[in-house]
């Protein structure tokens, strides 16, 4: 069983209604949503194309799928999140945008937000007690051939090679996408997901997402809303 620590919006804020249809699949409840009618692609079409987004739900990572070393456990990982989140006060980015990364689509802030960068730092530092070392097979499996001498070091050190300097606030939205594709796919999100994309997105909790089964779809274990008083209100 794996965990992951994530930043997704609560299950009935708006984008992630949009982005839990938009996958076909809400991450709180684990079951299938009804995709967005009036498409120019097939439903077909689209949940080839969103299958991997889908596995892992809509999320922004903070803290990489780790499982949990010998010494930890799962309760004691979400009182570590509470405690965590008791000391954190919401903060907000002003917009997000439509981005191609790396061959998928995402969305990203519109412009820097050190807030952001200070959350995934901290997060990163503040659970790695709890994560079990990677192993050679997953070390392989992150192409370390592929990576800086800065990421390989990191995915060594912290289990995950696009932490600190290398971090970037991505929601996912797609899987690979072949280049010629990327602009149309790319337009289609942005009609999809425009009545969203101009609103400020208040980053207030983080999650806890589970992985039951190996290679199977993630869902939401618990959300940490930030202060003290979420943490008195969820007692």
């Amino acid at each position: 069983m794996r965990y992951a620590i994530y930043f997704s919006p609560p299950r009935d804020h708006a984008l992630t209604r949009l982005a839990s249809s938009w996958m076909g699949r809400d991450a709180f409840s684990g079951e299938d949503v009804p995709l967005p009618p009036r498409l120019p692609l097939s439903h077909e079409d689209i949940a080839y194309k969103t299958a991997a987004a889908r596995r892992y739900g809509f999320h922004a990572t903070l803290k990489a799928p780790f499982e949990i070393n010998e010494r930890e456990n799962e309760t004691a990982l979400l009182a570590a999140a509470d405690d965590f989140c008791s000391k954190m006060q919401p903060f907000e980015i002003p917009a997000l945008r439509v981005t191609l990364l790396d061959g998928f689509i995402a969305l990203t802030p519109f412009s820097p937000s050190p807030d952001l960068d200070k959350l995934a730092d901290d997060v990163v530092t503040a659970f790695d007690g709890f994560r079990a070392p990677i192993d050679e097979a997953e070390f392989a499996r992150r192409n370390p051939d592929r990576l800086s001498i800065r990421q390989v070091r990191n995915l060594r050190e912290w289990g995950y090679p696009y932490v600190f300097e290398d971090f970037r606030f991505h929601m996912t939205l797609t899987g690979p996408v072949e280049p010629r594709e990327a602009p149309v796919l790319a337009r289609m999100i942005e009609d999809v997901f425009a009545p969203v994309l101009v609103e400020p997105l208040l980053i207030d909790r983080i999650c806890i997402f589970v992985e039951p089964k190996p290679a199977g779809p993630f869902r939401v274990l618990s959300s940490h809303a930030f202060g003290v008083d979420a943490l008195r209100r969820s007692a």
